[in-house]
């Protein structure tokens, strides 16, 4: 059973996020949590490496002094499975904007679906999206974005280690990605429409590994606060 002490020396928490909910509010809820019922004033809580609120999976959250550790687990391979619908773009890149455009996709086949991840495979350039959480000149891209204010985004170099199509039923196409640190599904996804002459964005996004930890592992943000109760009625 832990105590307030081992909170304060250490744990690693392995969160199923749920769709909606952003990585902050993750923290701040355990952080919340874990001071209301061992009623304390102050605890470390972080998160090592953002889920945006439109995926859902595993999401690793430090406390007390493993804080210290975030950029270590931050820096590890992950594994993401999702879906992108193809014909049609969004400026965000996946659904929390309205489609901008659409494109044909009657020249698509399953070959060329399967025979387009062979190009992602390795280091490549890769630009981010505009409506992202990354910084230039102190302001976020999303902010300018949602100003409709035009910004120059540079390109990132990321690698893709593996990138496996899992089901096909156009439009929509299911996918595994193994990847390193920075990369984006979400501009993968629209990078992976533009390949095939057409356009993508994507509608699903599930994390459901980090290095060795296992979205399997994981519980929810409800079981978690159900589990840390019932720890404290228990004592």
């Amino acid at each position: 059973m832990l105590t307030e002490q081992d909170y304060k020396d250490g744990q690693i928490l392995l969160i199923d996020k749920s769709l909606q909910w952003t990585s902050f509010q993750v923290v701040n809820k355990l952080r919340w949590l874990i001071r209301k019922n061992f009623n304390i004033k102050k605890i470390k809580v972080g998160h090592a490496g953002t889920l945006d609120p439109l995926a859902s999976g595993l999401l690793i959250i430090c406390t007390g002094k493993f804080t210290k550790r975030i950029q270590e687990f931050q820096g590890q391979i992950k594994e993401y499975t999702g879906t992108l619908k193809l014909g049609a773009t969004t400026p965000s890149y996946d659904l929390e904007t309205e489609i901008d455009q659409t494109f044909s996709i009657g020249h698509i086949s399953e070959e060329m679906i399967k025979n387009a991840t062979i190009d992602f495979i390795g280091e490549i350039e890769q630009y981010p999206p505009v409506f992202s959480a990354l910084k230039k000149d102190g302001k976020r891209l999303y902010e300018y974005a949602r100003e409709g204010e035009a910004v120059e985004i540079r390109p990132r170099k990321i690698s893709i280690t593996e990138f496996e199509i899992t089901r096909i039923d156009l439009p929509e196409v299911d996918f595994r990605v193994v990847c390193g640190k920075g990369t984006y599904i979400r501009s993968l996804a629209h990078d992976f429409g533009k390949k095939l002459d057409s356009g993508a964005h994507l509608t699903g996004l599930r994390r459901t590994k980090i290095g060795a930890f296992s979205v399997e592992d994981a519980i929810s943000v409800d079981a978690f606060e159900s589990q840390l109760q019932s720890k404290i009625e228990a004592t």
